[in-house]
């Protein structure tokens, strides 16, 4: 493995190409499931805004990077409004594939409501929106965790559970 340099505060355009891959994947889900109706594009929306809430107060308080600048501009917004909790126990918790389920309900709901549209009419729009999605959920995700976030985090080297599960077979 190649050794990489550890951020105390990430570059900005780090945080921003992250946040854009983030926000385009939430914008095409938001854009496919106004296709479905207002109330489950609203629904999808409070989902999206709940699951934010619940990683900026209750696993960025307790990063390395609280009040700092971390690959997703998180560990900031987290200091601004959350009081820092205990580093050591960000990296008690276990992670399974069970956890990662708001994660990945984030793309799969408008890729599924996506998809059962895309039968009932088909829209070279919908279509073209779904494809940007996989592309972001897949390829954009893979791109800014593995070049330019996880390797560079500092946090990792204290533990990360998110690391431990994705990269079983690492040698620390």
């Amino acid at each position: 493995m190649e050794t990489s340099e550890r951020y105390e505060n990430y570059p900005v355009q780090t945080v921003v190409l992250s946040n854009l891959v983030s926000l385009g994947i939430y914008g095409l889900g938001l854009f496919i499931m106004q296709k479905t109706g207002w109330i489950p594009a609203t629904v999808y929306l409070i989902f999206i805004l709940l699951f934010e809430y619940r990683l900026i107060r209750y696993h960025c308080t307790n990063c390395y990077y609280w009040g700092r600048l971390c690959g997703f501009g998180r560990g900031r917004i987290s200091g601004w409004f959350f009081r820092q909790g205990d580093p050591s126990t960000f990296c008690r918790k276990k992670i399974t594939l069970k956890d990662m389920i708001p994660d990945a309900l984030i793309a799969l709901i408008p890729l599924v409501s996506g998809i059962v549209l895309l039968i009932l009419e088909f829209s070279l729009t919908l279509l073209f929106a779904l494809l940007v999605l996989v592309v972001l959920t897949t390829m954009g995700n893979a791109h800014v965790r593995g070049r330019l976030t996880c390797r560079h985090c500092r946090q990792q080297e204290l533990g990360c559970p998110a690391d431990a599960l994705f990269n079983k077979n690492k040698n620390y």
